[in-house]
């Protein structure tokens, strides 16, 4: 009963108009301080979400979701494969043969990464990337001594479908082999992402193993869902041991990219910390709002307690009347948060079209091309971090009206 006298004074403290035009000023700062504070950081965390799914997605481009390696993996490989492939989450399984190696055309030399493949089955794993990348191996599976080249490679070097360029093995070369480098024709394009390297080469693996017999192959291995990495990495390696190949290593895509995504990781957490002191402040203007409010409501906190109130029921009064602008300031930033994110790249747009209308250049732009992802686990985080900061920031105020003394506040009224 005592508590649900707590709460309904303290709303009651809360709604009542000010005496104090300072007083409802200080509130309302307060309020608008952690709203300010949860919508800024909502938007922040889904404009970093959306751009680390982008970088995601354009490094799975060029690296596999799953990279298996053996000693006897040239040989192993069908028997793997065929294991593998049994596995409810793997989608498709594909071998490839990887070396480095010098490209040269009309003069010009760049060193390359030569990943050799089997055309027909990468097409089951490059067919989820789109139809012009199927086309592109379709091309390669049904010609001799051809390549397709990275898009950045290609433009780079000026090299067009239909040009002729020679490879030699890299690992020959530093062992001066007398071994001609080999001549091969261009058949398309293929885009590994922002981070495959800019310097790939795909050629059939035969053809691969032609150029360096001791080049490196692999097993590569696409998921039905990403994420499910390191669930599956470990029902594969328990695979391999029933197969009696021990020695069998796999990476995941996180492992291979550990260097770039634990970057983006830590820029992410150190932007909501940052952030988060937006919130702070606000709660900061909390405590002076009640420091305020116990100093002006001094006689009505004594007249509860000769009315038999305790020390705590005073307390929980202001903890809750402090809690009413904390929640408020939460919920309102939370709405206002998400709603932004989601049309984050709409109200660019309108912003971009009227700036440019006002200033008459139309080559403005703003956000417009960024991505944005809300997670709502996170949005119910940064609630609840808010929250928690507002409920902290009444604590020593509700503390010092709880220490008011009946007679010395009455005495002089």
């Amino acid at each position: 009963m005592r508590k649900m006298l707590s709460i309904f004074i303290g709303v009651r403290f809360s709604r009542a108009r000010k005496h104090s035009g300072l007083l409802s000023f200080v509130s309302t700062i307060s309020m608008l301080g952690v709203l300010l504070g949860v919508m800024i950081l909502i938007i922040a965390l889904s404009v970093m979400n959306g751009s680390i799914s982008f970088l995601r997605n354009e490094a799975l481009k060029s690296v596999p979701h799953l990279t298996v390696t053996n000693k006897t993996m040239s040989t192993e490989w069908p028997r793997l494969a065929k294991a593998f492939s049994g596995n409810p989450s793997v989608h498709a399984v594909a071998p490839y043969a990887e070396l480095e190696a010098v490209l040269t055309i009309n003069g010009l030399t760049e060193f390359i990464q030569v990943r050799g493949i089997e055309p027909a089955l990468e097409q089951q794993i490059a067919g989820q990337a789109g139809a012009r990348s199927a086309e592109a191996l379709q091309a390669l599976e049904e010609s001799r001594n051809g390549v397709l080249l990275d898009t950045r490679l290609a433009s780079r070097l000026g090299i067009r479908p239909g040009d002729e360029l020679s490879v030699a093995a890299l690992d020959r070369l530093l062992r001066r082999s007398k071994s001609a480098p080999q001549g091969f024709t261009v058949l398309g394009y293929v885009d590994f992402g922002a981070y495959g390297g800019g310097n790939i080469v795909l050629m059939k693996r035969d053809e691969a193993l032609a150029l360096d017999v001791n080049a490196k192959t692999l097993l590569r291995l696409s998921l039905d869902d990403a994420f499910s990495a390191d669930n599956v990495k470990r029902d594969l390696l328990a695979s391999s041991k029933m197969l009696a190949l021990p020695s069998t290593e796999i990476e995941t895509w996180r492992e291979a990219q550990s260097s770039l995504f634990g970057a983006l990781a830590m820029e992410k957490f150190l932007t909501g910390l940052m952030l988060l002191t937006i919130v702070a402040v606000g709660a900061v203007n909390i405590v002076s709002t009640l420091v305020m409010a116990v100093a002006e409501k001094g006689p009505d906190i004594a007249i509860l307690r000769t009315m038999g109130a305790s020390r705590g029921v005073i307390m929980r009064l202001f903890i809750v009347q402090g809690g009413v602008s904390g929640i408020i300031g939460t919920g309102l930033g939370a709405f206002l948060g998400v709603l932004i994110a989601i049309n984050l790249a709409g109200i660019s747009l309108a912003l971009e079209r009227a700036v440019g209308w006002a200033t008459g250049n139309s080559n403005i732009v703003f956000v417009s091309h960024l991505q944005t992802q809300v997670v709502w686990s996170e949005v119910v985080l940064v609630c609840l971090a808010a929250l928690f900061i507002s409920l902290i920031a009444t604590l020593y105020p509700a503390y010092r009206a709880s220490k008011i003394e009946p007679a010395e506040v009455l005495r002089y009224e």
